[in-house]
């Protein structure tokens, strides 16, 4: 297993995240989803409402449930049946995540791979940490999708606050064989997981998410009760950048060997099914979170 070691965010790093603009605040709807959701008083009823204000996320949200994703039986025809048959947290991943895609457009972000790529990859790792879940029979699979929809978030504060450091790392890293958190804490001064962490606790989104962004290079570093869906998305990662499914620098070394998941307590056997499954299940999601 790598030897990434993450640390907690410190001054620079939120100082860092302090300095993004267009993605320092998620769409005010989304904020207001997770903080519903989060609100142990909420009810179906208030997601319903807030959700309902919108209807480009009503119909994003839709189409997703409707989806060979989700596989329900015949066609959910409202966002209320649709919170009654998945359910106030699966319904907030789902927006979250359909809300998540617009902010990886349109730049490069190192020679060879753009924003949009590692969207891809980050769809990719969503659709395998899922998998597994769904194979471990973990009850919060879509937790799962969106903690690995995230994990790579640090990257986009990098590109817009440090373009030029970010664009050496990808160089060095992909002409060598070093780890690119450590490449990245020595010419950045800091790794996208701090990044991705600080970004992801302003964004107050579940601490068990923030944990992944954090430590999704090193989850074995975290205590018992948040390490697995850490590993979950660690496993996923590998497979990503394995299959070279959009930008795979970031865990181009990380080799998914019998005693890296007997240290990491994922059955090689579901590993191997969600590698055998990754590119049908990345194409069938990709046409509805538009990556």
């Amino acid at each position: 297993m790598p030897t990434a070691t993450a640390v907690e965010p410190n001054a620079a790093v939120l100082a860092a995240v302090k300095k993004v603009s267009a993605i320092a605040t998620l769409p005010e709807i989304t904020t207001k989803i997770i903080a519903t959701v989060e609100d142990p008083n909420s009810s179906a009823a208030s997601l319903h409402k807030i959700i309902s204000h919108d209807p480009a996320l009503v119909a994003r949200v839709m189409k997703v449930v409707n989806s060979a994703f989700y596989g329900l039986p015949g066609q959910i025809a409202s966002i209320e049946r649709a919170i009654v048959l998945l359910g106030l947290n699966a319904i907030k991943n789902i927006a979250v995540s359909a809300s998540l895609g617009q902010l990886f457009r349109g730049v490069s972000l190192c020679e060879g791979y753009s924003a949009k790529d590692l969207w891809k990859h980050c769809v990719a790792v969503g659709v395998a940490a899922r998998e597994l879940a769904r194979q471990m029979k973990f009850p919060l699979a879509d937790e799962a999708f969106l903690a690995g929809m995230i994990h790579d978030v640090g990257i986009l504060v990098a590109l817009q606050t440090m373009p030029e450091k970010l664009r050496q790392v990808c160089q060095t890293v992909r002409g060598g064989d070093r780890e690119f958190c450590e490449v990245e804490a020595e010419i950045m001064g800091m790794d996208h997981q701090q990044l991705g962490m600080a970004l992801a606790a302003q964004w107050k989104f579940p601490r068990s998410v923030q944990l992944v962004a954090g430590y999704h290079h090193c989850p074995t570093v975290l205590a018992e009760e948040h390490a697995l869906l850490a590993r979950m998305v660690y496993v996923a990662d590998s497979l990503a950048c394995d299959g070279s499914i959009g930008f795979n620098l970031t865990a181009k070394h990380q080799k998914l060997e019998s005693a890296t998941l007997a240290e990491l307590n994922i059955d090689a056997g579901i590993v191997e099914h969600t590698r055998a499954a990754l590119p049908n299940l990345v194409q069938e999601c990709s046409s509805i979170f538009g990556s």
